[in-house]
């Protein structure tokens, strides 16, 4: 299967990276290489880009559309938390600018193989974004505790009917271990009222969602890298973070506010004297949403949110 990718928010966060043409930049969530690609064009022969990512399909499909600019290129099979360890390993210690398009891209939901998608009934209960991993969806399914599974599915699916689907998934598999996506989607089904399966969305979009973003860690990995990839910033140099969740936006809109005010102390104080500086500052005070021609083009869009942080000039 083709890895096909719309990239969301693609002129809105070029032109918020402010590219120079000589500078350094790094797409931490590389998938087919929709901003790579853009980027790329407005580099010069001195710039450099570094693309990451964990998927193995991914890091085929945007080595193709990358190719003719192989002089200024360079892919690493990794996870973006581990981006400071990827740069040093080939030489780098600072960058312009960072990209991170959070959340699953089109192909993987696509791909029934994936086990990302509720609307597959025969494909594997899988999840994994990078499959050297060993622990799938499936095992998660049939080994978290009912109190476990009601965690995830509450925090981050925000399911009103979170108590009920897990209860209704351990009851399942004591009588079978459960194997694909068709099955999971039924048992929820049945967890959740007719009368709110026939007015919202798909039933088990909520639950999948939880399960994946469990799965992959992805709330713990950006909430854990994301003041190590604004140190790697070069002076002015920004970090652009598109993402599809409101828990993700949310550590992303946090972890910016604490790095342009890091001061902690207490505000009757008349001077600061923790000694803590700014590191730069949010360059968009409210997140960019796509347009409405975006989101009739690619309805996946619908939920993105881009915030962007720019590291301060060097001090003197």
């Amino acid at each position: 299967m083709e890895f096909k990718h719309k990239s969301v928010l693609l002129k809105e966060t070029i032109a918020y990276l402010n590219i120079k043409p000589d500078g350094i930049y790094v797409d931490g969530t590389l998938g087919g290489g929709g901003h790579a690609y853009e980027v790329c064009k407005r580099l010069s022969e001195k710039g450099k880009f570094i693309g990451i990512d964990q998927d193995e399909d991914a890091i085929k499909a945007a080595s193709r559309r990358l190719s003719e600019f192989e002089d200024r290129i360079r892919i690493i099979r990794s996870n973006y938390c581990e981006m400071r360890e990827a740069l040093a390993g080939i030489g780098i210690y600072r960058v312009d600018g960072i990209i991170l398009d959070l959340g699953v891209s089109s192909y993987q939901l696509d791909d029934p193989s994936r086990g990302f998608t509720y609307r597959a009934e025969e494909a594997p209960l899988d999840m994994r974004m990078d499959q050297r991993q060993s622990f799938t969806a499936r095992d998660l399914i049939n080994t978290y505790s009912e109190m476990d599974l009601y965690r995830i599915i509450r925090d981050y699916g925000e399911d009103n009917f979170a108590k009920n689907i897990a209860r209704h998934i351990v009851a399942a598999r004591k009588e079978k271990e459960i194997e694909t996506t068709g099955e999971l989607t039924e048992i929820i089904k049945r967890a959740i009222p007719a009368k709110v399966r026939m007015s919202g969305g798909h039933p088990a979009k909520r639950t999948f969602q939880a399960i994946r973003i469990e799965l992959n860690r992805e709330l713990e990995v950006l909430q854990d890298s994301l003041e190590d990839m604004i140190d790697l910033l070069n002076p002015e140099g920004r970090i652009c973070i598109i993402t599809f969740h409101s828990l993700e936006d949310r550590i992303v809109k946090k972890i910016y506010k604490k790095s342009e005010q890091p001061c902690t102390c207490p505000r009757e104080f008349p001077v600061c004297v923790c000694g803590k500086k700014s590191l730069g500052s949010v360059v968009t005070r409210k997140p960019v949403v796509p347009s409405e021609e975006e989101v009739a083009y690619n309805s996946r869009s619908k939920s993105a949110k881009l915030r962007v942080f720019e590291r301060a000039k060097q001090e003197g």
